[in-house]
């Protein structure tokens, strides 16, 4: 806590956003989200069958893009 003329002041803390209301997700969020590991996300990435964005040294992925994949039939393994 921060004092400012004898009165103490919290911190803003950080803010929560819910998966809904996200326009861009982390690659933990995204795997999380269809319920894959972090590597077999890699891999889909890696294939380009899940586009990115980078922000600065961050890798986002867009939540319409994982809802679109997510609604398409994938009889294909992820992972070798």
């Amino acid at each position: 806590m921060q004092t400012i003329n004898g009165v103490r002041k919290k911190q803003p803390g950080r803010v929560v956003v819910a998966p809904d209301a996200k326009l861009l997700v982390s690659r933990e969020e995204a795997a999380q989200l269809l319920s894959i590991s972090q590597r077999g996300l890699d891999y889909l990435i890696a294939n380009r069958r899940l586009p990115t964005r980078r922000i600065g040294g961050r890798v986002l992925i867009p939540v319409a893009d994982l809802r679109k994949y997510a609604r398409g039939d994938h009889p294909e393994r992820i992972v070798m």
